[in-house]
Order: C-alpha cells, then structure tokens, then sequence
C-alpha cells in the first residue's frame, strides 16, 4: 500500500480538539491526548517540544539525545523540515523516533500554519451505485503540475458511515473534518460523530450529537459547528444544537421557526441562510443570526434566496452559486442589489448528465472550484478581473471520456450514475 495513503486509525476513546501532543502509551496503541486545544495550539512556548525526560538507550549515560540534524541546533532543524512539502511527510515520519514525534504533535503544524507554508487538499465523499461510501484526497498543487495521479482514493471510512446516507460533513480549525449524524440502514437516524485529524492521519470519536438527525443542515461560524433540522424517524425536526470544540460537548440553541429539511445552506455576512422542504413539502427558506441567537423566516420573494441553487460557497465576502448543471457558468449575489448576475463563463459546456453535474464549490486559497460526480474539477480566479478570469481543469478524465460518460450516462438514465459526490472539502497540514 503507497504510505502516502496509509490507513488512517481509528481511536474511539480520545478528542484531538484538546490535545496539543500525544503520547503513545505501550501496548495500548492508542493516542493519548494532552491538554491544550489544537485549534490555539501555542508555538511560542518551547522551540524544542522533543526532549524526552528519559534519554535513548545509547545515551543515558551521558544524559543526552541526537539532534533532528547532525550539525544544527534543533530550532534551525524544525525551520528546514516544516517547509517539506506535505505530500512527503510520510517519508519523515520514518526517519527516526524524534521526527515521528515531532510531526505527531501540532508543534509543527501549527508552525507551518503561522509561517503560512500550510497546505490546503481537497477531500471528497462520494457513494457509489451500491450506495457504498467512499472518500478521495487530491493534492492541488500536485495536480496543476500534471504529476501523477489526480485524485488518490483512500482507505475506507469508519464503519459506521460505509452506508449511510444523509450525514453531515463540515470542518473545525482547518484541519479536523467531520462527520456527524445520517441514518444507517439497519439502525435507522444516528447521533454519533467522528472526525479526521489531518495532522495525525487519524479518526476519532467526538461526543454524539443530543438529537438523532440525518438530511439535516452544517455549518461553521465563530469556530463552532452548528446542526439544524433534518429528519428523526418521527418527522422533521426544528431542533438546533451547536458543538464547541473548545468545550468538547454540544448545546441546545434556539429552535428553527418551523421544521425544515435543508437541502442547500450557506453563511453569509455572519448569518447562517438555510433554504429546504417544510412539513407540507413547501419550500422554506430561514435564516439565523449567532449574536442574538435567533431564527427568522426569509420571504419568498427576498433576491437572495429565490435565485439560490444548490451548490454554492462564499468567497471573499461574496455568494457564488452554479448557473447551469456542469457549474461552466457562475452567478454571483450583488447585496446591494439584491439580485444575482452572472460572474463567470468557462465558454466550455461540458454536458447536462448527471455524471457532470456539478456537486460542490468550495474556496481554495481564493479560487473556487467545482467538483463534478466524474470528480472533475475546474478551479476559476476571480481576483484577475472578469475581463481575465482564468479556468484551470485540475482534474479530469478528457475529452473522449467525457463525451462517452455523457453519452452512456444518458442511454443508461440519470438515476445510474456511477458515483455520486456527498461532501467535499479542504484541509490544511
């Protein structure tokens, strides 16, 4: 199996939002975290958050260890080795014990962070025809270079959500992605919630949710994961919980003013818009504002949402949302107009089948992508000005697969696409 792509283990016992290095205890296998919180790691402590109390076996007479670089100190050593690409930190992990440790704790990340050398991949969850779950990492930078393979599928998502469908999908401090709630085929709506940390290359157990909910609508704001609506067996829900990582537990928040089924959702200017199915199948749009803590309906009519398609992001400040099924052509939301206009047009149509449908936009390093069911994926610059806005395919099967997974993707009907993508988003290590 390519180290690169190892398995990631499972620790159903320990939350790395509190730790901020671990400790391997023998025999258990098991991470054990610390106290400090991962999200405000502090790098200003220690330059060396490697001494060990005891020395290695070779040194304890003389009471000392190896360097992390023969010939320099260990500060100027962490200096050369933080600015190794990502996509070979695998290879330092097998060094020595020192370098393990040293990129097992979020020293290191949180440096590279600071320093603005972290680097942003793109994760995608994706449910093929078997309605199994998977998941594929893609490296950008890799992949606008042409070097290998785009996308690297992953080794399998813990158990609980290999069939599930319907879970929620969000990240908290760049680097620990989220999985929470959906319903499982034999045991119906589910509470639990695991995350991935990026730096450990490690799921983990987080405290469940206080409602069963799938299809339900995720979001972050303030560094805090909110959950609203969705589905309990019993009908729909108005129920808002919230997670804060830096209490490890979830809350009640004020309940939506009527129960929704999202089906798309986005923050905007601080505000958190929810648009989805009520109870009579209407659709409904709400909106919630943290600071007061309160829900409030949006008009049918309001230029925002009755323009709003799903999939769509924020960038910049500014609401972009897909205007035809590949996302060729982009529309933006102008607040002082309340209205939409187009933004971007690759000139390119791709096709209208549901394997080229685009299934997620999300903003990376001030572009913003659109990754199709075929897991392709544009990526446009809007920083240049709409007279030079550039396209760049990241990922892609070609032309001549395209044209023939459009074409067998029609013949076959739109309800067979082979793959489906669920989630997608980015992480920084």
């Amino acid at each position: 199996m390519d180290r690169r792509i190892q398995a990631p283990l499972v620790d159903s016992s320990s939350c790395l939002c509190r730790a901020e290095r671990g400790v391997v205890v023998p025999g258990a296998g098991s991470h054990v975290p610390r106290s400090r919180l991962c999200v405000q790691s502090s790098i200003t402590a220690s330059i060396h958050p490697l001494n060990d109390k005891r020395p290695a076996r070779g040194d304890r007479r003389r009471g000392q260890q190896w360097p992390l670089l023969p010939g320099l100190p260990d500060d100027l050593a962490i200096a050369c080795l933080i600015r190794v690409p990502r996509a070979d930190h695998w290879k330092l992990r097998l060094v020595c014990r020192r370098w393990f440790r040293l990129l097992a704790g979020n020293y290191f990340y949180a440096l590279r962070g600071r320093l603005g050398l972290a680097e942003p991949w793109l994760y995608a969850f994706k449910c093929d025809g078997d309605g199994r779950v998977s998941w594929d990492v893609l490296d950008p930078t890799a992949a606008a270079r042409g070097g290998g393979r785009a996308w690297r599928a992953l080794p399998p998502v813990p158990g609980e959500y290999a069939d599930a469908t319907g879970f929620g999908c969000a990240v908290l401090g760049g680097c620990h992605l989220y999985l929470l709630g959906g319903r499982d085929p034999r045991r119906g709506a589910l509470r639990r919630v695991v995350f991935y940390s990026a730096r450990s290359n490690r799921w983990h157990r987080a405290p469940d949710m206080l409602r069963r909910r799938h299809c339900f609508g995720a979001c972050v704001m303030g560094n805090r994961l909110y959950v609203a609506g969705g589905e309990s067996g019993g009908g729909g829900l108005r129920s808002v919980e919230v997670f804060d990582p830096a209490k490890n537990r979830w809350a009640f928040v004020s309940s939506m003013a009527a129960a929704l089924v999202p089906f798309v959702s986005a923050v905007h200017g601080g505000r958190w818009y929810v648009k989805g199915l009520g109870a009579d199948r209407q659709v409904l749009s709400q909106v919630y504002t943290p600071e007061t803590d309160a829900w409030s309906t949006v008009a049918a009519l309001d230029g925002m949402v009755a323009g709003w398609r799903s999939p769509s992001a924020s960038l910049d400040g500014r609401l972009y949302a897909a205007d035809c099924k590949d996302g060729c052509r982009l529309r933006s939301y102008d607040e002082a107009a309340d209205a939409w206009s187009g933004c971007a047009n690759s000139r390119r149509h791709m096709g209208s089948s549901h394997a080229l449908e685009a299934a997620a936009m999300v903003a990376l390093r001030g572009k913003l992508c659109v990754v199709r069911n075929d897991m392709s994926v544009s990526v446009v610059d809007f920083a240049v000005g709409a007279e030079n806005q550039r396209w760049q395919t990241l990922a892609s099967k070609g032309q001549i697969k395209s044209f023939v997974t459009n074409l067998l993707s029609s013949v076959a009907g739109r309800g067979r696409a082979k793959n489906r993508v669920l989630h997608c988003q980015v992480l920084e290590a």
